[in-house]
């Protein structure tokens, strides 16, 4: 049998070759850059153990983080999106609902149900980012409000997490920027009817989502460092041409200006909202 030869450098060493690292245990922090071994983000809820930046977690995490465990039950799931306006632009609405829904898991951008938050029982709805970016289409607008009816109708205190950067669904036209007049006026009959929603606006909350439902919590919480406003930066500036203020609608920016009521560390947000449901009392 023929020996096998090792693979030599120019001065005729043998070397061994390298393993590599296995792809995807390591993350790069879009906060601070440094990489960061990816169970530990997991662990630690998906916030940097360097420099506490809150990344992005998807709507049955959120869920999981904030509910007991066992108790969530999701509603209105058979209400679907459709493509009324047989809308294109890279390609057709149609086609992109079908590659979100195969691409994230989710039938549209917003996640809602009942659940116990510390042995509370609370109606939840979470907007997600990967569908579409969170923004409010149809489906959102109506799962949106029938949760809120839902909360109405038997007194549950009302909890949305908003991680929304898409605001309304242009795909959608008109019949999406609906949806904001629709859901606050949802949230006005819960008001008069007493009752209790915190809204939690995380990283990015923008559009019509911050123009509507996600401004009008009874308590306003907000995630460190997220992005919170109508318009983006960018074309804000580029628009009235002046220099903005630096942080501006940084969550820390907008608790300084008295828009928000509190940051919220992600591992406290639990405790915090199930603090606020017994210090507002029973509805």
């Amino acid at each position: 049998m023929s020996a096998v030869e090792l693979p030599t450098t120019s001065d005729s060493t043998p070397t061994a070759q390298k393993r590599g690292v296995p792809e995807g245990l390591w993350i790069k922090c879009p906060g601070c850059g440094d990489s960061i071994y990816r169970k530990e983000v997991e662990r630690n809820l998906n916030v940097c153990p360097k420099c506490k930046y809150h990344m992005y977690v998807s709507a049955r995490e959120r869920i999981a983080q904030l509910l007991d465990e066992g108790t969530f039950e999701i509603c209105d799931e058979h209400i679907l999106p459709t493509d009324p306006l047989n809308f294109s632009d890279k390609k057709r609405y149609a086609e992109r609902l079908v590659a979100e829904q195969l691409r994230t898991g989710l039938t549209d951008a917003a996640m809602c149900g009942t659940g116990m938050i510390r042995a509370r029982r609370v109606a939840i709805a979470v907007t997600d980012s990967a569908f579409i970016m969170g923004s409010m289409g149809s489906v959102v607008g109506e799962r949106l409000t029938r949760l809120i009816e839902r909360a109405t109708e038997y007194s549950l205190p009302l909890i949305i997490v908003s991680g929304s950067g898409g605001g309304a669904r242009m795909h959608e036209g008109i019949l999406s920027l609906m949806q904001m007049a629709k859901v606050s006026a949802a949230l006005a009959r819960y008001h008069a009817n007493r009752g209790l929603y915190v809204s939690v606006l995380t990283n990015p909350t923008m559009g019509g989502v911050a123009a509507s439902f996600a401004s009008l919590g009874d308590l306003v919480i907000a995630e460190p460092k997220a992005l919170i406003g109508f318009a983006g930066p960018r074309t804000i500036k580029a628009t009235i041409k002046i220099e903005l203020p630096e942080g501006f609608q940084t969550s820390e920016f907008l608790l300084a200006h008295g828009y928000i009521d509190r940051i919220v560390d992600r591992w406290r947000l639990k405790t915090e909202i199930a603090t606020a449901i017994d210090y507002c009392g029973k509805l």
